[in-house]
């Protein structure tokens, strides 16, 4: 596969220098874009407003591939460009910058499709740089009128050089690979997100992630957020609170849309006993819901170190009433607590288990005593068939021992099997553990306890 890369690139820089700008004397002036025939490395070679590009593209060992057949997008960076550059790395000359190093922002440089000035649209587009999750790094590309600029960076300054293995768009600045951070400040929507990253003190953290997948609200969804929680600008938000928040976007793992599926995912907050909330996320088709919130506008922003998904709202952590509301699977459990009164306690400070009963276990409940929906029971007996599904603490499944725990209601839980396949009341089994909220945690169970 590194064999079969390297010569696709090797192609792209070919066709890119064989194309041949005719020579002009002064870099500032920009390339003489005289069409000559060749592949891209050909093209660049001939013009020596591209020394440092061909240059570049040797020591990074990627000649042969710029030159080899195929069809290739080359955005390339003038000698000004480059020598721009070199000052803002703080180095003499290419040789003080590892080769590797090179390589992917030359990569970062090329994507593998030819895209013409005509085809050009706002948005993001995969390069042939090497970012998270196995994936190649994107490029975000803002098109106004018939001007071009990439990564909030630099701009084509001329377009459409036609190579026999692509086309080459000259660029005014070199570009260089993002981590999440950059990849945030390179799209203008973006530009919210990045004023609560750097109040909330996280850039530095963010940068640290090793994979990582990040929900990206967008300035739209920010602004929701302020009338939402009633603040008139970000300066309003608590810091502690913006940290939370942010902090609930980011899960450990790095995820892409098409590995998502419907259930949970530790976000990086802090919940109850510096526990990690829990992000219920659903998925339908090619559609990604998270906490029956936010939807996935775009998907798959590859960074150098996280996924990027942008939303079109911002996540809030949840406490446990809330999980049960996200999760269609309890929607007979939150009509339980509704019609018990008992929502409000439950949001309370806690810290509060709950073995929570699914759909299938409350169907199964009804069935048995002949009613069709809860509200049809004697309310004070619903109220006290709940508490007997509470216990106080955060009791992780990990926490769990058999024996005897006391409820908030007039009966206790007997656990037996902890550490395997825990049962409760020796019949009833928790299908899912440790959901996560601000005040407490959940474990779903497959019958309703009633003593």
């Amino acid at each position: 596969m590194k064999r079969i890369k390297t010569l696709s690139l090797v192609v792209l820089l070919a066709t890119l220098f064989s194309m041949g700008f005719t020579s002009c004397k002064k870099d500032d002036a920009g390339p003489d874009l005289t069409p000559v025939e060749g592949n891209i490395v050909e093209v660049a070679s001939s013009n020596p407003d591209f020394s440092i590009l061909v240059d570049a593209v040797k020591r990074a060992g990627l000649a042969d591939v710029l030159s080899a057949a195929g069809t290739y997008t080359v955005f390339a960076p003038t000698n000004t460009a480059f020598e721009n550059l070199l000052t803002e790395l703080g180095v003499s000359g290419l040789n003080e910058i590892p080769v590797e190093t090179l390589k992917s922002v030359l990569l970062y440089h090329v994507l593998s499709t030819k895209v013409t000035s005509s085809a050009v649209a706002t948005g993001y587009a995969s390069t042939n740089a090497d970012g998270a999750a196995g994936s190649k790094l994107s490029l975000w590309i803002e098109k106004t009128g018939s001007a071009v600029k990439l990564d909030n960076r630099s701009n084509v300054t001329s377009a459409d050089i036609s190579a026999s293995n692509g086309v080459i768009h000259v660029i005014d600045k070199v570009l260089l690979p993002n981590d999440v951070v950059g990849a945030a400040i390179a799209n203008p929507n973006f530009s919210i997100l990045v004023q609560a990253v750097v109040k909330a003190g996280l850039a530095d953290a963010l940068k640290g992630l090793d994979g990582a997948t990040l929900f990206a609200p967008t300035n739209d969804a920010f602004a929701a957020l302020l009338t939402e929680l009633g603040f008139s600008s970000l300066d309003d938000v608590p810091v502690s609170t913006l940290t939370n928040i942010l902090l609930y976007h980011v899960v450990a793992a790095p995820v892409k849309a098409a590995d998502v599926t419907t259930g949970y995912a530790a976000s990086l907050a802090p919940g109850a006993d510096d526990e990690k909330v829990s992000l219920y996320l659903e998925k339908s088709g090619s559609t990604v819901k998270i906490d029956n919130r936010a939807n996935v506008a775009t998907a798959d922003v590859i960074s150098s170190n996280v996924v990027i998904h942008a939303i079109n709202k911002v996540l809030l952590p949840n406490k446990i009433v809330q999980i049960a509301i996200n999760d269609p699977s309890f929607s007979s459990l939150v009509s339980a607590l509704v019609y018990a009164d008992l929502a409000d306690a439950l949001n309370g400070n806690g810290p509060f288990t709950v073995f929570a009963p699914s759909n299938a276990a409350f169907a199964e409940l009804l069935s048995a005593t002949g009613v069709t929906q809860v509200t049809d029971l004697p309310k004070d007996v619903v109220t006290a068939v709940l508490l007997d599904h509470v216990v106080s603490g955060n009791v992780t499944s990990s926490e769990l021992a058999d024996g005897s725990v006391p409820t908030l209601g007039a009966n206790s839980i007997t656990v037996s099997g902890a550490g395997a396949a825990p049962k409760l009341n020796g019949a009833i089994n928790i299908t899912a553990t440790n959901i996560q909220g601000v005040n407490g945690v959940f474990h779903r169970i497959d019958k309703v306890i009633f003593n």
